[in-house]
């Protein structure tokens, strides 16, 4: 049991999600099925908790000091091992559909909830322990995480928020000082492993998973509870009653998921693991476990090893793998109307909204002024291009904003080929779509300052790769902390050249192209 603490660390909670919602009346520590929305837990201390980096833009935003962080209070709060008054820990029960089927309860099985922190700007943030023990919904697991997982979850929470993706954010990695059993790749090899928590930040980790467990069971009341608390609580800007109320709510939730699949397809970032019960009800980017930036621009990729069959969450499915998800969701809800003509109005909503930003990702990431409907060819025959090339998609959309639209050479991608065999045979073609590009360019009154500047601020510089990633975990896994810390100090000005950091740019060298880690992950990853 965690002890609670007098606090030199002093912020304000406001618990409404334990407050409004039905909890389970079983305190108890075992494996069970619950019919409420969540479960009281306390998080399981550990032996030696260490803070490991943390982000300081984040720790300012909640009201925490630098004094604050560098406290052995702070890694002892935020390792598990204290409360602070206020606090009121759980973990939140919901269902999910898990790579297209229907799964049935799964809650918070190592995330325990310590409470919803109330910065000075008013602003509400959960405060969400990962690996802090076990909870009522582990199943057959330890609760756990391993450090590799939890740096790349501390990493790419904080990348993709400076990238401008919607996402959680992370505030803490710690150490535990334990040793934690993992079998990376399910093989029969399992490894002891040290441990890791991080404490991850949003304003809901509400899931369409939320929605569907309680409809699952044909239980309306706690459905209806659920709607009318996440619009109470993260959505109240909406006015209205009733169905027509929950129609408004449901395009909202279209339109912030549409959003983020766009800027996801902007980068090239594959989430791995896009079941219901990873998508948040905000639009937010939520549950980094095997996610990878595509390096070489395939449509077909996916990190996960699990999904290396099926790849039904390939980089170029994302889009349409979020339409069906939100299709769950929408059937979840459908308890609650009288016609099911709202929620489709909602997935209409979706697609209009993806099909926008989308083509604003073409005028962006290609320098145009506007996306014309010829413009949308012209990009699919360069991704066509580059997938068939073997081509570095972010070197080679950075390197397109320098482009000289009077003389426009092949020799300035060089460095974004992977096979000197398949640049050379490409020339040709790419050639001519340099020219088709050029002249459009030449179409259009935009100053090549203004061009180069709006490419600059679309297509980044700087992404985490997972190589990059790799690099940093077996540094700290050696005892080695700094390559985290740089790594985030990089992530944080992904769009800016910085000088001296070259290195972090560069495309997946050879060494990483099969190397674990470094291209496909396991969901313990």
């Amino acid at each position: 049991m965690s002890t609670r603490l007098a606090p030199m660390l002093n912020p304000d909670f406001d618990n409404a999600f334990v407050r409004e919602l039905p909890g389970d009346p079983d305190t108890g520590p075992g494996i069970r099925q619950v019919g409420q929305a969540w479960s009281r837990v306390d998080p399981t201390p550990v032996a030696a908790p260490r803070l490991l980096a943390y982000s300081a833009e984040m720790a300012r935003r909640l009201g925490f000091t630098e004094a604050d962080a560098a406290s052995q209070e702070f890694a002892r709060v935020f390792a598990g091992n204290a409360l602070l008054p206020g606090m009121q820990p759980f973990a939140a029960n919901y269902g999910g559909h898990q790579f297209g089927q229907w799964a049935g309860q799964l809650g918070d099985g190592r995330a325990i909830t310590l409470g919803e922190l109330v910065n000075e700007a008013g602003e509400r943030w959960e405060l969400q322990l990962k690996g802090a023990g076990l909870t009522p919904y582990s199943r057959t697991a330890d609760g756990r995480a391993v450090l590799r997982s939890s740096i790349r979850e501390f990493l790419c929470s904080e990348a993709m928020h400076h990238l401008g993706v919607p996402t959680t954010r992370a505030l803490s990695l710690v150490g535990t000082g334990e040793l934690v059993e993992r079998d990376m790749f399910y093989d029969g090899h399992p490894e002891m492993e040290p441990g890791a928590v991080v404490c991850r930040v949003a304003p809901s980790f509400i899931r369409f998973g939320n929605f569907e467990l309680p409809a699952s069971r044909g239980d309306e009341a706690l459905l209806r509870q659920l709607v009318d608390f996440c619009i109470r609580r993260d959505y109240p800007q909406l006015r209205g009653e009733g169905q027509a109320l929950y129609a408004q709510w449901f395009a909202q939730v279209c339109e912030r998921t549409a959003v983020m699949i766009a800027h996801w397809m902007r980068v090239g970032f594959v989430h791995g693991v896009m079941n219901t019960d990873n998508m948040s009800i905000l639009g937010l980017t939520i549950d980094y476990g095997p996610y990878g930036w595509i390096d070489n621009f395939d449509p077909g990729w996916t990190p996960n090893t699990t999904d290396r069959h099926q790849r039904r969450y390939r980089f170029g499915q994302q889009p349409q793998v979020a339409y069906w998800n939100l299709g769950r969701l929408a059937g979840a809800l459908s308890l609650l109307f009288d016609d099911v003509a709202p929620l489709q109005d909602g997935l209409r909503r979706y697609v209009e909204t993806y099909t926008a930003a989308d083509r604003d990702n073409t005028a962006r990431k290609l320098g145009l002024v506007e996306c014309r409907d010829e413009d949308i060819g012209l990009m699919q025959a360069l991704q066509d291009l580059l997938t068939q090339a073997e081509v570095d998609m972010t070197l080679f959309f950075r390197r397109l904003a320098d482009l000289d639209p009077l003389a426009p050479e092949p020799a300035l991608f060089s460095e974004a080929f992977y096979d000197d065999g398949k640049r050379d045979a490409a020339e040709p073609e790419l050639r001519e779509w340099l020219s088709r590009y050029a002249t459009r360019m030449q179409q259009q009154d935009l100053p090549e300052l203004m061009r180069r500047d709006t490419m600059n601020a679309a297509n980044p510089r700087y992404v985490l790769r997972n190589y990059l990633a790799q690099q940093a975990i077996d540094q700290a896994t050696q005892g080695d902390i700094s390559g985290v810390t740089e790594l985030l100090d990089v992530m944080r000005r992904p769009y800016d050249d910085q000088p001296g950091r070259e290195a972090y740019a560069a495309k997946r060298p050879d060494w990483a192209r099969s190397r674990a880690g470094c291209s496909m992950l396991s969901c313990s990853s």
